[in-house]
C-alpha cells in the first residue's frame, strides 16, 4: 500500500492569523509530507506492506511506527480545522464533556493546560475509552492513544514545528489560538 499526503479541506491561508500559511507550508507541506515519504520507503517487504495506518499505529515498532503514527496523527490534526467551523461541541459530545468537566470552558482550560505543559515534543488528546468515558492524555513524540485501546476525539500537536514560525516559543499562545480554528462539528462526529 502506498500512502499519500491527504489534501487539506481548506486553503493554506484560511486559518490565518491563528495558523499562518507559512506554518502550513512547513508543517503540512514539509514535515507531514516527509513522514509520508519515509513511511512509503520503510514498509515495502515488511508485514506492514499492505497494512492501513491504524494497523501500523497499533502494531508497528521503530521507524515504521514513528513515521506511520506521525502520518496518522498529523492527518487527524489537520482535518479538525476550519476557518469558519462550529465553535462549540454539539449533542452527545457536549453532554459527555459537561459530565466530566462541568462546562466546556473547564474542559478547554484542562486540555489547554495539558497541551501547554507537555514536556518536549508530542500531543495532547481528548480520548474516550470503551465505555465512552472521556479523558485528556498527553503523549510524547509519535505516540498515539490507540496503542492503549483509547479512541482519539481531538488532538493538539505540540511539536515546535506546529507553532514556532508563528509563535516562537510561546506554546500557550498557540494553544489559545488552536481553539479559534478548531471545528467542533468534525470533533463531534468523531465522538
Amino acid at each position: 500500500m502506498s500512502f499519500e499526503l491527504p489534501a487539506l479541506p481548506y486553503a493554506k491561508s484560511a486559518l490565518e492569523p491563528y495558523i499562518s500559511e507559512k506554518t502550513l507550508d512547513f508543517h503540512y507541506g514539509k514535515h507531514h509530507q516527509t513522514y509520508v515519504n519515509k513511511l512509503n520507503d520503510l514498509v515495502p517487504g515488511t508485514k506492514f506492506e499492505n497494512a492501513d495506518l491504524e494497523t501500523i499505529v497499533k502494531e508497528a515498532e521503530g521507524g515504521i511506527f514513528n513515521n506511520g503514527a506521525q502520518v496518522w496523527n498529523h492527518t487527524f490534526y489537520f482535518m479538525q480545522f476550519s476557518p469558519d467551523g462550529c465553535k462549540e461541541p454539539k449533542d452527545k459530545l457536549k453532554t459527555a464533556i459537561e459530565a466530566e468537566w462541568k462546562t466546556v470552558e473547564d474542559f478547554k482550560e484542562a486540555f489547554s493546560q495539558a497541551a501547554a505543559t507537555l514536556f518536549g515534543s508530542g500531543w495532547a488528546w481528548l480520548v474516550k475509552d470503551d465505555a465512552g468515558k472521556l479523558s485528556i492524555v498527553q503523549t510524547s513524540n509519535a505516540a498515539n492513544p490507540m496503542r492503549d485501546g483509547l479512541t482519539p476525539i481531538l488532538t493538539c500537536d505540540v511539536w515546535e514545528h506546529a507553532y514556532y514560525l508563528d509563535k516562537q516559543n510561546a506554546r500557550p499562545k498557540y494553544v489559545e489560538d488552536f481553539w479559534k480554528v478548531l471545528d467542533w462539528k468534525v470533533v463531534s462526529e468523531r465522538f
